[in-house]
């Protein structure tokens, strides 16, 4: 079975060199796999293309040191440059997650193959009218945000005019309703919204602050993918 078909985003960190305070990305990758976090995303808007090949590199490698390279998925977000030059070098990259601005969703998966995760990020106007309608056979989960204005992408949820549009736990509901593919919630959470988004019925939080700029990074991880799970276990 390929990380597609395995595919678990219910713990899933956003990480890159400018949200760690200055720490290791890999160390912090290592703290939250060791907690239980399912998904990792190297993302970066200030990393040249190779430190972000080298970053996937180390992220690769500390996952397959945890023993989690079958379990834990490691993408990249918007560079498919990265990820092939990547792959080129021999770095087990599972995919790739995309913005509406950034390369066509349908391009990446004609270049990395059927086996690649592709994750996009849902489109901010007409929120769920775009999720009923675009094509999801090439894509494997939306990532669905902000439930807050958040410091690490403040232009996650922005409109043309410059203003956020962040989801009430209603919006995510509905969202989590019609989509016909697992949905990713994220954008400010913290550990006490977790009890409240499990019941949406998304399939899982993205976090990148809570963990990356965290005092204990793996206290962190370790609270936050107890408390999804607690609140998880018992609608299964």
């Amino acid at each position: 079975m390929n990380m597609r078909e395995k595919l678990d985003i219910s713990a899933y960190l956003v990480i890159g060199p400018e949200n760690t305070k200055g720490r290791s990305v890999a160390a912090i990758i290592t703290d939250a796999i060791e907690a239980g976090f399912t998904c990792i995303q190297i993302r970066s808007k200030v990393a040249s293309a190779r430190e972000l090949i080298q970053l996937t590199k180390e992220a690769a490698d500390a996952i397959k040191t945890a023993g989690k390279s079958d379990d834990v998925a490691l993408l990249v977000n918007d560079r498919l440059d990265v990820i092939l030059a990547a792959r080129h070098m021999g770095v087990k990259v599972d995919g790739i997650h995309v913005g509406q601005s950034d390369i066509p969703y349908d391009v990446c998966r004609k270049h990395l193959g059927e086996d690649a995760i592709v994750g996009v990020s849902a489109r901010t106007e007409a929120l769920l009218e775009y999720i009923q309608t675009v094509d999801v056979q090439p894509i494997d989960y939306f990532g669905v945000g902000p439930l807050r204005e958040t410091a690490t992408k403040p232009d996650c949820g922005q409109l043309q005019d410059g203003s956020v549009i962040t989801r009430s736990l209603s919006d995510i509901a509905e969202v989590a309703s019609v989509s016909p593919i697992p949905v990713v919630l994220g954008g400010g959470v913290k550990l006490d919204d977790l009890p409240a988004l499990a019941k949406t019925g998304v399939h899982g939080f993205f976090v990148v602050s809570a963990v990356t700029e965290a005092k204990d990074p793996k206290q962190a991880a370790t609270e936050l993918v107890d408390m999804w799970q607690r609140n998880t276990e018992r609608e299964d």
